[in-house]
């Protein structure tokens, strides 16, 4: 058996709770927020759970749409977390790989990489998603010291609120602003057959281009 075949085989790729994922999405991942998670996977070492992959619907009908088309909207999937507790090499791919084979068929896969973190998407490039460029322009909510936070986290404190940007000034005054969200990268990766996949792939709305390379934008 060669390293990175012996590597492989100390690991499992299983189902896990919400709980299993709790420290990772809340004390790993930058964002420190709760996404819409349908299917939780974990990464264990031995008896270790050592990473966790998240999919959800994503919150933007715009985006379930404009990955495909209204036809398809209801088969997106957003991959909306990744976290690892040590980031060994090889991990996140045999992760996020092995989990889209356990997700149900007949599924479009999206995910972001957020150049803002320095992240290119080297490890959906590892796994075969294909390369649809950066996500349009769009601005956050910022708070004055709170700058930390993501934009969304400031946004759901008056979630269910009519109107949230003006209970955003009530709050805080002028220490309110907006700023560019950083784009991300986009990529995408079709789960079924291949007849689906020939379909679907007919349908996507987004120019598939080479994949970036080096420093992140």
């Amino acid at each position: 058996m060669d390293i990175e075949a012996k590597l492989m085989s100390d690991y499992t790729i299983t189902p896990v709770t919400r709980e299993d994922c709790k420290p990772f999405i809340l004390g790993i991942h930058y964002a420190k927020r709760w996404p819409s998670v349908s299917f939780r996977y974990g990464l264990f070492k031995g008896d270790e759970l050592v990473g966790v992959v998240t999919y959800g619907t994503p919150a933007s009908s715009g985006l379930r749409a404009g990955i495909a088309g209204d036809t398809h909207k209801g088969e997106v999937l957003e991959l909306n977390r990744l976290c690892l507790k040590y980031n060994v090499k090889n991990e996140a791919s045999m992760l996020v790989a092995k989990s889209l084979t356990m997700l149900p068929k007949g599924r479009i896969i999206v995910s972001f990489a957020d150049g803002s973190q320095g992240h290119v998407g080297y490890v959906y490039q590892a796994c075969n998603f294909t390369y649809h460029g950066l996500s349009a322009k769009r601005t956050d909510w910022k708070v004055r010291g709170k700058e930390h936070l993501h934009g969304m986290t400031i946004a759901d404190e008056f979630r269910g609120v009519a109107n949230r940007s003006q209970a955003l000034r009530d709050k805080y005054g002028d220490d309110v602003y907006s700023a560019p969200r950083p784009r991300k990268h986009r990529y995408i990766f079709l789960v079924g057959s291949k007849t689906y996949k020939r379909m679907v792939t007919k349908h996507i709305k987004y120019k598939q281009e080479p994949y970036p390379k080096g420093v992140a934008v």
